[in-house]
């Protein structure tokens, strides 16, 4: 449990996470959920007063991947592949963002793979305020590919 904690506060040491006020609050021992806060300082607020936006797509930004790495083992290769970010209004506090992987989305990355050789995996991560809003959404492109030996 202590090598868990401290995994955790060297992660959001990482000076991209520290410097931008991103931190991750929870991470699943299986690394099948992550929950992470943006939190809203003077230093990232943009010149109105709201989250800065290039911290808000940051936050979302490296997780579906490592989720994926660590649960599709060394015979995979895992690239972030494209992502959007769709606005809907200022982040006037702290931010939130949850990233899920289930056993049922690991079938069917397992199932395209072996028909179709890829596949491109698509999430939308919501990012929500302290009233659980919807401030933005981001939309992850991960590619999957087998290792060639």
């Amino acid at each position: 449990m202590r090598l868990r904690k401290l995994l955790l506060h060297v992660w959001n040491l990482w000076p991209p996470f520290f410097f931008s006020g991103i931190k991750i609050v929870k991470r699943s021992k299986d690394f099948r959920h992550f929950t992470v806060k943006l939190k809203l300082r003077f230093w990232n607020a943009n010149y109105v007063g709201t989250q800065y936006g290039g911290s808000i797509f940051s936050m979302t930004d490296p997780f579906y991947m490592i989720m994926l790495m660590h649960n599709l083992g060394k015979d995979f290769v895992v690239w972030d592949k494209s992502a959007t970010i769709r606005y809907k209004k200022p982040g006037k506090s702290d931010l939130w963002a949850e990233f899920n992987l289930t056993q049922q989305d690991l079938e069917e990355i397992h199932q395209t793979i072996e028909n179709q050789g890829y596949m491109h995996w698509i999430r939308v991560v919501e990012i929500k305020n302290n009233q659980q809003e919807i401030v933005a959404e981001v939309e992850k492109v991960i590619s999957i590919k087998p290792k060639k030996h």
